[in-house]
């Protein structure tokens, strides 16, 4: 009977450590995926619900012969990769102070995505969020904590964030570079990044449990003035379903393409102030000298192109055409992107000083600009100053972008304005980036004046529900509660192309004859508005226009 009794025990303990085995194996085997390229291995999050894929090759490193070229196809690879770390960042300088990124180091060789997708599978594909990062194009990471896609993948989406070249290495044409490529431009290659990441995501994404044909592009500042680009180029619109605007477009004065000769004189007149007497000698110079170099030259990166292949013409002018992806938009700005000292100048916030500096801009037509911007003491000043610096600095290229969709496309548009102020910092010895973060304060560092509005970037933790990753400030309940209904609004845009559900403050969609557009106030208390300062960008469309 003993023998018998321990019989038993033994198989038992073979069953479970079999039934041990194989549930190990079941979990590692759902955490691999096969791409096109090759298997990669993710990992969960703490709660088991996400499974996170880090550093994704969509595309060759762009190094020695490839450096300056568009994008190739990554070769495949036979083992599996462990995708469990993010890969390096694009080459850059610390241009807007403490950006946090989570990359491991800093490499040309950076043309890599990361996926979050929810762990469980659906019968139904899920939509898919991709995102591009912000930075002016000189600066940005898609493994920023910020960015980060587990809170939305929770909601039922999968994620990508995406890393694409910057400042020189993304952005310098050069007549030699426009001679040997197929398509005869140059320039344009961190935009391209972008277009080859969204083939990746058409080709691979239904393995993560993506929905290729329902993929909606999203970004904020240089990663919003992408989203308006990839909606505008041949290359990119039949791969998008649906676009998220956060402050910024392609669209003069902010970053708009220039011609493709003035962007190869541009090239070539760094390279002969460099020393470089050919293409071969830039490809030939390390990382670390030619980005020294530019660093050295005081260029704040390098325009995009019209180069006739990914952007054949101005954006207003596809728009207008109608030649732009056919999809809903959903865009906005925040309420006050910049100081109006930015617009001062260092003189007093006196209707005096203000009545100055709008002639010296607007020397013929200042009265009519006096009238859009009220100024009649210190603090209408203030707000004022903040409005017109604001608007000249990327809030007109947006509403500008708004308008043309809207105008001439028969699909949905929601426009927004983010208004909730910040909390304090944590640390009073530090104070906001310009482009997020925070950085250290000195002795020379001026007294940053009392917030009248959100500034620049910063939406972008509560528009992907990142606000626990960001330890800068003191987040309250309220925070956390706009936060909610932001994430809300935008899974359901995702999702359905309508921001729309039964428990959130309607957003009406803004029809291409409305004289006032509605706009969603997005702050503690949501709701929308007809506007009111569109006169504001309507004397602002006519003064860039003439130019």
């Amino acid at each position: 009977m003993k023998k018998i009794i321990l019989l038993f025990a033994g198989l038992s303990l073979l069953t479970s450590c079999k039934n041990t085995s194989e549930n190990q194996d079941s979990k590692k085997d759902n955490l691999i995926v096969s791409t096109e390229n090759g298997k990669v291995e993710g990992f969960l999050n703490e709660e088991n619900s996400v499974r996170k894929y880090f550093g994704i090759p969509f595309a060759q490193p762009p190094v020695g012969d490839l450096r300056w070229k568009a994008p190739q196809d990554t070769k495949s690879w036979k083992d599996t990769l462990s995708t469990k770390e993010f890969k390096h960042k694009p080459v850059q300088a610390n241009v807007f102070g403490d950006m946090k990124s989570r990359s491991n180091g800093m490499s040309e060789d950076c043309l890599y995505l990361n996926v979050w997708t929810p762990k469980e599978a659906t019968q139904e594909k899920l939509p898919v969020l991709v995102y591009f990062y912000g930075g002016g194009f000189v600066a940005g990471d898609a493994s920023e904590p910020r960015y980060d896609g587990e809170t939305m993948a929770k909601k039922g989406m999968v994620v990508v964030t995406v890393n694409y070249r910057l400042n020189i290495f993304g952005f310098m044409a050069h007549p030699e570079l426009s001679e040997e490529a197929s398509y005869h431009a140059s320039g344009n290659y961190g935009l391209l990044d972008q277009q080859k990441s969204l083939e990746w995501v058409r080709d691979n994404i239904a393995a993560f449990g993506g929905d290729p044909k329902k993929v909606t592009i999203a970004g904020e500042s240089a990663g919003s003035i992408s989203v308006s680009a990839q909606m505008a180029s041949p290359l990119s619109k039949d791969l998008i379903h649906g676009a998220i605007g956060e402050s910024g477009a392609a669209i003069h004065p902010t970053l708009a393409p220039i011609a493709l000769e003035e962007a190869e004189k541009t090239g070539l007149d760094f390279a002969e102030k460099i020393g470089a007497k050919s293409l071969a000698e830039l490809r030939a110079m390390s990382t670390d000298s030619i980005f020294m170099l530019y660093q050295n030259s005081g260029r704040y990166g390098f325009p995009t192109v019209i180069d006739n292949y990914f952007l054949p013409k101005s954006l207003p002018e596809i728009f207008e055409a109608k030649e732009q992806a056919q999809v809903p938009l959903l865009v906005g700005w925040n309420s006050a992107e910049i100081p109006g000292m930015a617009l001062m100048q260092g003189l007093e916030n006196t209707p005096e000083n203000f009545i100055k500096k709008v002639k010296e801009i607007y020397p013929e037509d200042y009265k009519e600009a006096l009238n859009l911007y009220p100024h009649t003491d210190k603090e209408e000043v203030r707000y004022s100053a903040t409005k017109l610096a604001s608007d000249r600095f990327i809030v007109y290229s947006t509403w500008k972008w708004f308008d043309l969709h809207r105008k001439n496309s028969e699909t949905s548009v929601y426009r927004y304005l983010y208004s909730k102020l910040r909390p304090k910092l944590k640390d009073q010895s530090k104070q906001p980036g310009l482009a997020g973060g925070t950085q250290e304060k000195d002795k020379n560092t001026p007294e940053a004046p009392k917030a009248i509005g959100a500034p620049h970037a910063a939406e972008i933790e509560y528009f992907m529900g990142n606000l626990d990753r960001i330890e800068d400030y003191s987040w309250t309940d309220e925070d956390y509660k706009v936060s909610e209904t932001i994430q809300e609004y935008l899974a359901n845009f995702i999702k359905t192309g309508s921001p729309n559900s039964e428990n959130l403050p309607e957003w009406p969609k803004a029809e291409s004859s409305d004289k006032t557009p509605p706009v969603m106030i997005l702050d503690t208390e949501s709701k929308a508005e007809n506007a009111k300062d569109d006169n504001r960008f309507l004397f602002l469309d006519k003064k860039y226009t003439e130019q």
